[in-house]
């Protein structure tokens, strides 16, 4: 059974001079518990694709399947915490309550060696610590879809790798479905199932690619770069957002 069924004729954001189409003629399927990654340059409606499959967007054409009742988990670019809660207050938050599950935040802190700022208000945690935070409150009710917008954009190398490692880990032991959006293809070569790369906008699918590289894998590992090469040698254009299905004929 699918996770999920996309079939997006149009979403389009109307402005006072005219409308700006954001995506179009945009199709995909993901099984359960796959880890996808959706990769296209700035503008290409990323960002629209996950508001709309979380339920936030409904104003578009087309239609959009997910299983009935299913929780979703939503990681931002920017954590989102409330400056007022502590971290551990932040991640109860989520939890459905009635019962609130005593334990089951501070347990998902602590496995983000986080155990030593359970009560630290966000503003005297660094970023790294924010999007931990963050990361275990999108885990905390155990979701079956897990929608993260770039969330670790911004961070220096070793916190961002820290955190993939970390979900990474989650999301092996609790296999929700992943939607992972990125622009850094060695990110989404490291993490992905499976990527979709998008056109310049109004979004559509150029290329499906299937990923078979052994876990675990590092974005600057050689695997990861061996993959990215070979990928960009058959499809110099693929990070423009270009159709590059004419390029792998030639090449074929």
């Amino acid at each position: 059974m699918n996770a999920l069924d996309i079939a997006i004729e149009r979403k389009i954001y109307r402005k006072g001079g005219g409308d700006n189409v954001a995506l179009a003629d945009l199709a995909f399927t993901v099984p359960q518990g796959q880890f996808l990654c959706i990769v296209g340059p700035s503008g290409c409606g990323k960002t629209t694709l996950l508001s709309i499959v979380a339920g936030l967007d409904r104003d578009y054409q087309g239609k959009v399947t997910t299983p009935r009742d299913a929780r979703v988990g939503f990681v931002f670019q920017t954590p989102r915490l409330m400056p007022w809660l502590t971290a551990r207050d932040n991640v109860r938050l989520a939890l459905d309550p009635p019962p609130r599950e005593e334990g089951r935040a501070e347990a998902l802190l602590r496995e983000m060696n986080l155990g030593g700022q359970l009560d630290s208000f966000p503003g005297h945690l660094s970023g790294g610590q924010q999007r931990r935070v963050a990361l275990a409150r999108a885990f905390v009710n155990e979701p079956e879809l897990l929608l993260l917008d770039e969330p670790f954009t911004s961070l220096d190398a070793p916190t961002a790798q820290r955190l993939r490692d970390s979900l990474v880990t989650l999301w092996q032991r609790q296999r929700p479905t992943v939607l992972f959006v990125t622009h850094d293809l060695r990110e989404a070569l490291s993490l992905g199932d499976r990527i979709l790369f998008l056109s310049e906008g109004p979004g559509r699918l150029v290329l499906d690619l299937p990923v078979d590289l052994a876990r675990p894998r590092a974005p600057d590992g050689p695997a990861v770069e061996a993959a990215r090469k070979r990928l960009l040698d058959l499809h110099p254009d693929l990070l423009r957002g270009l159709d590059t299905r004419k390029n792998a004929e030639d090449a074929a």
